[in-house]
């Protein structure tokens, strides 16, 4: 698979001219070529089939991607290395009809939609924790997702194998230093706007983005299991680690 690029669609060419390929239904492993928006994607289009998939990046970033090489596959394939990621699970409330849900990779964000900043409620488990936020919006991330938007946002970097989930403030007005915080991995988030006629905001899990919400509940689902594949001396753990070591 590959993203509507010049250079993706060449990748694909030269690999397709030296390996072949074959229909989704007859696939063992799904080899992604582009950066990580199109790792996100071919991910949400796999989920039920619990096919394998090694990135190779011919985007920009490229943090959940392999180099991209023409040469040797079928042995990096053979070498891989799994990363089994949960998604978070957003259910989002909008007026009196029934609440839409998505599945997110990355992040489920909330974000404020005009000039008003947003005020939001933050409930952790049931129980009140911050009666009012004023901001821009608030994030929970996956640990993979953790070096993306949330680490943009000043979010912590978390480990995969940490079982924690970053809950990131975006531009908070009020509290001013509040920072965030990290949840336990089973934790269950809900976010109540507050004065949502004055001040809409947007919920957004990966790239299915809901308007004019009221309450947004989010958890990792642990029923659902993403498989990526990296070569040994380019795991996601290494990866992340790294990441928290560059200047």
């Amino acid at each position: 698979m590959a993203a509507p690029t010049d250079q993706a669609h060449d990748a694909m060419r030269r690999l397709v001219a030296e390996y072949g390929n074959a229909e989704l239904d007859r696939a063992q492993v799904v080899v992604a070529l582009g950066g990580d928006g199109l790792m996100l994607e071919t991910q949400h289009k796999l989920l039920g089939r619990n096919l394998p998939v090694y990135g190779m990046n011919c985007g920009s970033v490229g943090f959940l991607m392999n180099e991209f090489r023409a040469d040797g596959l079928a042995d990096r394939l053979a070498l891989a290395q799994e990363a089994i990621l949960h998604p978070l699970r957003m259910r989002a409330f909008v007026g009196d009809g029934e609440p839409v849900e998505a599945l997110a990779i990355n992040e489920v964000s909330l974000l404020r939609e005009t000039r008003q900043a947003a005020k939001i409620r933050i409930l952790v488990d049931g129980k009140q924790r911050l009666s009012e936020l004023i901001c821009d919006g608030i994030l929970v991330s996956t640990p993979a997702g953790s070096t993306a938007y949330n680490l943009s946002a000043h979010g912590p970097i978390v480990p995969l194998g940490a079982n924690l989930l970053p809950l990131t403030p975006i531009s908070a007005f009020r509290p001013r230093r509040w920072r965030g915080a990290l949840l336990p991995s089973e934790a269950r988030v809900m976010f109540e706007v507050l004065e949502p006629e004055k001040r809409p905001v947007a919920a957004v899990a990966d790239y299915t983005e809901v308007r004019d919400v009221r309450q947004v509940e989010v958890w990792e689902d642990r029923s659902v299991a993403l498989t990526m594949l990296f070569d040994p001396d380019h795991g996601l753990s290494e990866r992340i680690i790294a990441e928290q070591f560059t200047v």
